[in-house]
């Protein structure tokens, strides 16, 4: 692919998220035949020109975690992409609606490890004996493309609809709990908006780590000790509104939210 190419693309979405404007996906009109490999090369200069611009990478996240949407979508593996310091939101806080195009939040478990991972061959065992801590958490998720309309390749282009992550600060040993059956409650406005277990991530969150670790190596990279790391959605994404209250409460993991404003 060629490089102009990439960095045309990634300048694209990188201008949507500046501009909070709807775009077309890539795969509409720009560049249709856009594969899941050259997504990346787009993503990679698309966190290239953040970093240049002096946004920090706080930790990766992982989308597509369902083993019915992968299915569904005709891929083995979920897809990764990174927060950054910019998009956080402390707990309890506001966040402004006229800050994002279209917003959804899902909540998810958080790991923060206390040594590096380096695949090939990272298991979830793997994975939970080098966890440090486990932690509730909610992402905002906020597709830079026209009605969250996209392929799998374009959304991988941008990021992975990265906005936003509310880090939860109770912070668990993995051994307390099963996380695998952790239920979740997401609710606005005092009312339940959606459930899940953390079963739904690939089968036990720990599983979506080990991914990312193997996924990473095939561009020498590794899952770093310190950063939290975002597994993926327990629920299905809601939309959010002005004047919302979100909320989420997780068994043995405590409670989290933020409120929403014009």
């Amino acid at each position: 692919m060629d490089k102009n190419l990439i960095k045309e693309l990634a300048n694209y979405t990188h201008h949507a998220e500046k501009e909070k404007q709807e775009i077309l996906k890539i795969t509409a009109e720009l560049y249709p035949e856009l594969t899941i490999e050259e997504a990346y090369l787009v993503q990679e200069e698309l966190i290239k020109q953040k970093l240049e611009k002096g946004s920090k990478i706080i930790g990766p996240k992982m989308g597509i975690t369902s083993e019915a949407k992968m299915k569904q979508m005709n891929v083995d593996d979920p897809i990764y992409g990174y927060v950054f310091d910019y998009m956080v939101i402390n707990e309890g806080d506001s966040i402004s609606i006229s800050d994002y195009i279209h917003p959804k939040v899902e909540p998810e478990i958080g790991f923060i490890l206390s040594r590096d991972l380096e695949g090939p061959g990272v298991t979830p065992l793997d994975v939970l004996r080098s966890t440090e801590y486990v932690f509730p958490a909610i992402e905002i998720i906020d597709s830079r493309y026209e009605n969250f309309n996209f392929t799998l390749p374009d959304v991988i282009a941008d990021n992975t609809s990265a906005a936003g992550a509310v880090f939860g600060t109770n912070l668990k040993r993995p051994e307390s709990l099963e996380l695998d059956v952790v239920g979740v409650t997401l609710s606005i406005n005092g009312e339940i908006q959606a459930l899940g277990a953390g079963a739904a991530v690939l089968g036990h969150p720990a599983n979506s780590v080990a991914r990312l670790a193997n996924m990473l190596a095939k561009k020498g990279e590794k899952v770093k000790a310190g950063q939290p790391i975002l597994t993926g959605g327990i629920t299905a994404a809601v939309r959010l509104s002005p004047g919302d209250y979100v909320s989420a409460k997780y068994g043995g993991l405590g409670d989290i939210s933020f409120f929403v404003k014009e």
